[in-house]
């Protein structure tokens, strides 16, 4: 919402917790419906894919792939864990916030696991101790062996699944997205949150050799976004936080169709004065010192220097007490040496820590003047105060009234005299009145997003503005189009799909066309559309698939499969990663290699012999 002026709030929204859903009866009879499970690096999301209209069609939890755990406090139940959308605001904790992704691939287990743990208690999944309903889970393109050997594990070790299926999330988006008269085959560019993908189609199946990966996405923009502003603005380091900044880049920022004819623009005034976007930061009217009068100010000084003045004051108290009563322990010794009692005496200097009379005579004498003084020092603490009080009536001047009367004789007798000295006497300035700045506090916590709102969304297409040496998007997808001959690469850009986060930039469609025409040959044809939601079609496309395969074998691992060929095994279906088994070499057995290098070690004996 913008403000008059041109001035971008910051809406610092905080997520709502979850709600603890009831599910339909619908999911459970006549038979379990499937669990879509979208799992992104973003967001996790999760839904049924069940054709009754009492249950939505849409996902019933979204939130974020995070957890904190913190220790508790002391004396607490323990150790505190907060998941997705439980967690208000992520600033706070965003120390302690830990992720089950790195870039893309799911690795932490033990976190994805309080994640689904999170998403099934609150999607109202009660059974005895498991998830008793088929699972759909979106997976990365190429995800490694050890990475779906966890995953499984965890689906069908811990919750007890009956058959999980895996599918590449783009591949999803371009299922749900397939209109009539698409072609079978296309190439895909997905950006997400922390890389973005090149896939190639053909024929409806995935060309997995031909895939590439940049990592750039949403995450590297977001933490490039937030380096420049605290460059620009380091009065304001600690609140250009990662969540505004996200807040920034998903709302205020768009990709411009030519980089260089954009930052040219920018170069002029009128430009900027038009396009830049004032994000205004919260902050209090109330400055200390900024409402109080110089009476007031007074006033609070001498409430200070009053108060020091009693702890002054306190303190010289307890030391006069202490020095008197040690002094008194003294002298009850010196007492003991005067009456005769040595036996005593001797035992007063050990505990003293003393090893003679003199020693003793000189400490009292030291601590006689050392009282002496703090006295003193008390005494002439009140009779200040005293003297302050006193001295604070304001003075009046004494007036003469003879000398009142001579001093105007002699002010009507220098007037007289005035017209002879006139060219003499120097002219007399007159005070310039100084204008003061106005200074408003709104706009010193205001941040100027210009050229940022084009240079961010532009390192997809230029990684080197961050100093990363990798190849942009454009230069990415003709390298993969080079890769086919000229027949195929005609049937994959009939039809180049845009889906993913990053996709959502205003202009993002018109660059990548312009990229394109420049890259294909002259008066070639190409298309280039858009998914109708990049973030939620994924989703979508899932539980398209689980509601048309649900009561096929093709695609559903089961638990059967699972125990016989292992946490790695995939079945392959139209949306699926390529299934690329293990393959160990083969040893030659221990028998066979024992006469072989025996017969080794005789050949070089004899050539050894025949040298000598």
């Amino acid at each position: 919402m913008e403000e008059a002026g041109g001035v971008f709030p910051f809406r610092d929204v905080r997520w709502d917790p979850d709600p603890a859903l009831e599910p339909s009866p619908a999911v459970r009879v006549p038979t379990p419906a499937p669990l879509v499970l979208d799992n992104g690096s973003f967001q996790l999301r999760l839904g049924w894919a069940c054709r009754a209209s009492e249950v939505p069609s849409e996902p019933l939890l979204r939130f974020r792939s995070l957890v904190a755990r913190s220790r508790g406090a002391r004396g607490g139940t323990g150790p505190e864990t907060q998941v997705g959308n439980d967690l208000g605001s992520p600033e706070p904790l965003r120390w302690l916030l830990r992720s089950p992704f790195d870039r893309n691939v799911p690795v932490q287990m033990e976190l994805q696991e309080l994640l689904f743990d999170h998403g099934f208690q609150r999607l109202g999944v009660a059974s005895q101790g498991c998830v008793d309903h088929p699972v759909v889970v979106t997976e990365a393109v190429c995800n490694p062996l050890y990475s779906r050997q966890m995953m499984s594990e965890l689906l069908f070790e811990c919750y007890q699944v009956p058959k999980v299926s895996y599918g590449v999330d783009s591949l999803y988006s371009l299922y749900h997205n397939k209109r009539q008269g698409w072609p079978c085959s296309g190439l895909i560019v997905s950006s997400g949150y922390q890389c973005t993908h090149i896939l190639p189609v053909l024929d409806g199946r995935l060309d997995a050799r031909n895939c590439k990966r940049i990592n750039i996405g949403g995450c590297q923009a977001a933490l490039y976004l937030q380096r420049l502003l605290q460059l620009k603005y380091p009065g304001h380091f600690a609140a250009i936080t990662l969540s505004r900044v996200e807040e920034i880049l998903h709302e205020h920022s768009y990709v411009a169709e030519d980089y260089k004819d954009e930052m040219q623009k920018w170069r002029s005034p009128e430009y900027y004065e038009n396009h830049v976007h004032k994000m205004q930061l919260p902050f209090s009217n109330k400055l200390l010192g900024s409402t109080l009068t110089s009476e007031e100010k007074q006033e609070r000084r001498q409430q200070q220097l009053r108060r020091l003045q009693e702890l002054n004051a306190r303190r010289r108290e307890e030391k006069l007490q202490l020095d008197q009563e040690r002094l008194d322990r003294l002298l009850y010794v010196q007492e003991l040496l005067e009456e005769g009692h040595m036996d005593q005496f001797h035992k007063g200097l050990m505990e003293l820590n003393m090893d003679s009379a003199e020693e003793l005579q000189s400490y009292i004498h030291k601590l006689s003047m050392a009282i002496e003084q703090t006295k003193q020092k008390i005494l002439q603490a009140e009779v200040s105060v005293e003297v302050d009080v006193v001295d604070s009536k304001p003075e009046m001047p004494d007036l003469d009234p003879m000398g009142s009367e001579q001093s105007m004789e002699d002010v009507e007798s220098m007037n007289e005299f005035e017209p002879l000295f006139a060219e003499e006497q120097p002219e007399v300035e007159k005070p310039v009145t100084t204008v003061q700045p106005v200074f408003k506090l709104a706009e010193y916590h205001q941040l100027f997003i210009g050229t940022e709102r084009i240079r961010v969304p532009e390192i997809i297409f230029q990684p080197s503005l961050i100093g990363e040496e990798q190849a942009g998007m454009a230069e990415t997808i003709q390298f993969v189009l080079d890769r086919y001959p000229k027949e195929q690469q005609e049937k994959l850009v009939q039809n180049v799909f845009l889906t993913g986060g990053n996709m959502m930039y205003p202009g993002m469609k018109a660059r990548i066309y312009k990229e394109l025409l420049e890259m294909r040959p002259f008066q070639s044809s190409f298309q280039v559309h858009l998914a109708s939601n990049p973030v939620l079609d994924a989703w979508y496309g899932a539980r398209e698939w689980a509601l048309e395969y649900m009561n096929r074998d093709e695609g559903w691992i089961t638990r059967k499969d699972y125990e016989e060929k292992g946490g790695e095994y995939l079945k392959e279906h139209c949306t699926s990663n390529v299934y690329v088994p293990i393959r160990l070499p083969k040893q030659a057995p221990r028998a066979a290699e024992t006469p072989a290098s025996s017969k080794a070690l005789g050949t070089a004996a004899n050539n050894v012999s025949e040298q000598a």
